[in-house]
């Protein structure tokens, strides 16, 4: 295979190729021409930021025959053969798939004999963080004093992993990411030197991409020459990445801004239907709001030109927002980012992340919902009645204001009966309703609610798409002829529907089952308790009054005289 990717293509071929780290190459460089070799270097730092080419540029120049030297000539015979590998004194191991004692050991019994073609034995192991504790032990006194001719160079990405002993015996240096800057200007000489166009835009975008990773962003840009036509454009990059647009994201932002739900919501269609990545769509929004911080705090930095162009629309955003409600998007973007990794509906979280922020007012005070002083207080009011009424229901069946049965009930042995639910007091009512309702209940009428449910959600999507969203965490558990049961796994969920769109809902399931329905909303692990207290009552009640049977019986009245109650049993 002829073609090679760029990021081999154009590996750092001396230190001045190392990409935004000047503070390591200085270095090296006067060590190497003042010749003040270290007997052991230890590179760290993230991936794609030049720690192995680094360690094969110094390879190259502590045995170059032109040496001392800062950086290697490439043209001589030992500068040559490091290259391509046909010199054997210069080995590049991988940690990773020779991470165990033996491997180390025999690496500890070859240093000993001398080099055979150039000056210094080289061993660069690469990912060094995975060897064995065994291996680490055993590479210990070698690496603190090895032979003279000897040089090791370690490298990882992970040095928190390396025992201090082995970094305490090593010149450490540590790569740090490659600013965005530094990424475009790299990209660009490669650009000029093969004839590519490729957009300004688009360069930024596989620099923002990338993350500081300079082997990430050639492979990007190798990918998407490959995808584009004549010249790559930002639409190109936006394909192969699965992030979104710059304008998308400014119209999101806007929609949030302004409360407006419903363009907010056409949006995540958008991203949806495009096949973009919900969670890398988060991920933007986060540096969205993070770049507006510190335009806000700092615009002459250049850190912040990193991730985004300053352009008109950029600057108006940084204008309407104000600092505090950014942190609150911004807090609940983390939040919702770490629920999104372990659900398989990601749609759901983005949608409902949506509705919360349109309904938080913008002045950055917290509120989940964006209700006015008046319709505040009903809502408070609403609660405390329920509260007093639930208080009510409980005293009247025997539990007394601290949640404790009155002194009859306490006495009586409490072994066997069902725990009390441990509930707030509107879940007691919503829950003290569902028991009642139960009584009515029957799984034809279940049968009937279920067969309809998904023409339920979608006329309930047509009316409010908000509704929508909350509605989707719920299922219906029961069903009578005029009350229904949704369980739902969100009291967050419960609340709206419960406060907000009940008569939405209740209206929907009316129209379709053609008669009045009455919706009561409960949480799940609350119906599952309901479900099994109700099912033991029934049983229990049944088998109270067999036994009632039995002792009325003549025969059975007669034995009990004759032999006592402990030693007659009745069977069928």
């Amino acid at each position: 295979m002829s073609y090679q990717a760029l990021y081999r293509v154009w590996r750092p071929k001396c230190l001045s190729d190392v990409v935004g780290q000047e503070h390591i190459t200085k270095t090296l460089k006067n060590a190497l021409i003042q010749e003040k070799l270290s007997h052991a270097y230890l590179f760290t730092g993230p991936r794609g930021t030049g720690k192995t080419s680094a360690a094969k540029i110094v390879a190259k120049a502590i045995n170059c025959e032109n040496a001392p030297v800062e950086e290697p000539c490439n043209n001589c015979r030992a500068c040559r053969g490091i290259s391509d590998g046909s010199i054997v004194d210069v080995m590049e191991i991988d940690a990773a798939s020779n991470n165990g004692v033996d491997e180390i050991r025999d690496i500890r019994d070859k240093v000993k004999f001398a080099p055979s073609s150039v000056k210094y034995k080289v061993y660069i192991i690469d990912e060094v963080h995975m060897l064995s504790t065994g291996a680490f032990n055993a590479l210990l006194k070698t690496l603190e004093e090895p032979p003279r001719h000897v040089i090791f160079i370690l490298a990882t990405t992970e040095p928190h992993k390396i025992p201090l002993t082995i970094i305490s015996r090593c010149q450490r240096f540590d790569f740090k990411r490659i600013s965005a800057h530094a990424m475009i200007d790299r990209m660009k000489e490669i650009i000029n030197s093969s004839s590519i166009k490729v957009d300004e835009d688009a360069l930024s975008m596989i620099a923002r991409v990338s993350e500081g990773g300079m082997r990430d962003a050639l492979s990007l840009l190798d990918q998407a020459i490959s995808y584009a036509d004549d010249v790559v454009r930002m639409d190109d990059v936006l394909s192969i990445t699965g992030a979104v647009s710059q304008q998308l994201l400014y119209d999101v932002a806007n929609a949030l801004n302004n409360s407006d739900v419903a363009k907010g919501l056409t949006a995540v269609d958008t991203i949806i239907r495009d096949g973009k990545d919900p969670n890398r769509f988060l991920e933007d929004l986060i540096f969205l709001y993070r770049d507006v911080l510190m335009y806000k705090a700092a615009p002459q930095l250049d850190e912040v030109k990193d991730r985004l162009a300053l352009d008109e629309n950029f600057q108006q955003i940084a204008d309407q927002l104000e600092n505090a409600w950014i942190y609150e998007v911004m807090e609940m973007l983390n939040r919702f980012q770490q629920e999104m990794k372990w659900s398989s509906h990601p749609k759901v979280f983005l949608e409902m992340f949506i509705v919360q922020v349109c309904h938080m007012s913008s002045s950055g005070t917290s509120a989940t919902v964006s209700l006015d002083q008046n319709e505040t207080i009903q809502l408070l009011l609403k609660r405390v009645n329920e509260l007093e009424a639930s208080v009510k229901r409980m005293s009247e069946s025997g539990y007394s204001a601290n949640g404790n049965t009155s002194d009859t009930q306490v006495s009586e042995p409490s072994r066997g009966k069902p725990r009390p639910i441990q509930a707030s007091g509107k879940s007691r009512v919503q829950i003290s309703r569902v028991k009642g309702m139960l009584q009515r209940a029957s799984k034809q009428h279940l049968q009937q609610l279920n067969s309809h449910w998904a023409q339920v959600m979608e006329q309930v999507k047509q009316q409010s798409v908000p509704a929508s969203a909350w509605l989707n965490d719920s299922k219906p558990v029961a069903c009578s002829d005029g009350e229904f049961v949704l369980a739902f796994k969100n009291e967050m969920h419960r609340d709206m529907i419960d406060d907000k769109f009940r008569a939405l809902v209740e209206q929907t399931v009316s129209t379709i089952l053609q008669r009045t329905m009455t919706l009561s909303a409960i949480l799940e692990n609350h119906w599952e308790e309901t479900k099994d207290a109700f099912l033991k009552q029934q049983k229990s009640s049944d088998g109270n009054s067999e036994q009632k049977e039995e002792e009325e019986n003549p025969l059975v009245q007669e034995a009990v005289k004759l032999f006592g109650e402990d030693l007659v049993e009745i069977k069928d």
